[in-house]
């Protein structure tokens, strides 16, 4: 297990309230995938390949950072050069996709946390079902929503699929999803923080109330961080791009981040940088500007 860094500081510049900067040549460009990177069918336009390929071919190293675990990211594995390495699960994991999708860091949820989360929300929110992520797949609750491309490896309750003795207990825990059918999506993430924030970490980036949980200090910008510190890049030399609120911490973090036009409101307020929206290759409209100057 890597150990969690300090935690990520605003940014000291480029802030709400504050005009932004004309861009900047960053030396690492951060971006999410949906809503993001990604237009809303989520394919890769060629406008963005061609951006990511001239950013890349100008010594700016890309990373995608996103939610998805490793084996979704089939969608982006051709766009990534040079080191090959994504940022998967939220910061959960560091995976290789120019070598078979070769996990580099795992930051797992342990396995007492996990539970410890799965009580407290039973009695915060009853009617909340579960699945399991570990690097082997998905596992997940008979009542939670099944995705119908990613079928679960197994199906059972929660502290089944989390005891000692479960079948596939030697895969490292990359993190619980909780679903409730009728909570807003802010409002139990709010819910999850106060009745089990001292046992991991929690997100979101689903339009529903499904929430990502992982171990504590895990998130998109410490694991970003840790990468950018492993090749000697500091946060002022990172621009970040981002639309939901497990982007936030990434956004706070980096000294050149921009919310899509898209972007779920918290985001919005988060940077006064705005890029234009994921369906108008927003991403790619500032790589060519900062490329342009």
């Amino acid at each position: 297990m890597t150990p969690a860094t300090e935690q990520p500081k605003p940014p000291t510049s480029g802030g709400a309230g504050s005009a932004p900067a004309p861009p900047a040549v960053p030396r690492l460009i951060a971006t999410d995938l949906d809503g993001t990177l990604l237009r809303d069918d989520k394919s890769v336009s060629d406008r963005t390949i061609a951006a990511l390929a001239a950013a890349e071919a100008a010594g700016i190293d890309v990373f995608f950072v996103t939610g998805r675990p490793a084996r979704w990211m089939s969608v982006v594995s051709d766009h990534v050069h040079g080191h090959g390495l994504a940022i998967c699960a939220n910061g959960a994991a560091v995976v290789d996709l120019h070598q078979g999708l070769r996990f580099v860091r795992v930051r797992p949820l342990l396995r007492d946390d996990a539970l410890a989360v799965v009580h407290a929300l039973r009695a915060a929110a009853p009617g909340t079902s579960f699945a399991v992520e570990r690097t082997g797949g998905i596992h997940n609750e008979p009542l939670y929503p099944p995705l119908s491309f990613d079928a679960a490896t197994s199906i059972g309750p929660a502290e089944k699929l989390l005891a000692d003795d479960a079948e596939q207990a030697d895969q490292p825990i990359i993190k619980v999803l909780a679903y409730h059918p009728e909570l807003a999506p802010d409002d139990f993430l709010t819910l999850a923080r106060t009745s089990a924030g001292a046992h991991a970490s929690f997100t979101r980036s689903s339009p529903t109330a499904l929430l990502e949980i992982s171990g504590l200090g895990v998130s998109k910008a410490s694991t970003l961080a840790q990468c950018c510190a492993e090749r000697g890049i500091t946060r002022d030399e990172v621009m970040a791009f981002g639309d939901m609120p497990n982007d936030l911490e990434m956004l706070a973090w980096a000294g050149m981040p921009y919310a899509m036009a898209n972007a779920h409101p918290s985001v919005l307020a988060a940077t006064t940088r705005q890029a234009p929206a994921n369906s108008d290759d927003g991403v790619a409209a500032v790589i060519e500007s900062v490329l342009n100057r």
